[in-house]
């Protein structure tokens, strides 16, 4: 999978996405804001988390924390992240290049209040050295995404 899988979606879906690949690691929200030369916030990091009968995603700004009481208000029970090894098995995409798109398998997706901070937004692209530049507005037409707020800085 990784990212010819997100290739594949933004081409078969007709999206108006440019993927970037990176020399440098941006693996992590603090690679990629420097490698890109913006503020973390704008880093839009994908968290792959497990509910007791299925797997989501949250996508919010770079700097943000899941809030652990807004997050059981909201699904009814505690956060748990899909463990390290198991990210690729769930996404299709490895640590740090966790992407909305071109997944493995359909997931809900949720963004969270804080994205709507910015008017473009970068996330992973399927792999440790790759992101695309996204409109917020674009990001929640083109992922169904579920608005809603869940976050902490």
């Amino acid at each position: 999978m990784t990212v010819e899988s997100v290739k594949n979606h933004i081409e078969k879906a007709g999206l108006d996405l440019e993927i970037t690949e990176m020399d440098k690691s941006t693996a992590t929200v603090e690679l990629a804001a420097n490698t890109l030369g913006v503020e973390p916030a704008r880093i839009a990091k994908t968290m792959a988390i497990s509910l007791k009968y299925k797997d989501i995603l949250i996508v919010a700004k770079g700097d943000m924390k899941i809030d652990n009481r807004k997050f059981k208000d909201y699904f009814k029970e505690k956060v748990k992240f899909v463990k390290q090894e198991e990210v690729e098995k769930v996404t299709g995409h490895p640590m740090g290049g966790v992407c909305p798109f071109g997944l493995i398998k359909p997931l809900d997706i949720y963004l969270d209040i804080s994205l709507k901070d910015f008017d473009y937004v970068y996330p992973a692209a399927g792999s440790p050295n790759t992101c695309l530049k996204i409109d917020v507005d674009y990001l929640s037409e083109v992922t169904k995404g579920i608005w809603i707020d869940v976050c902490k800085i």
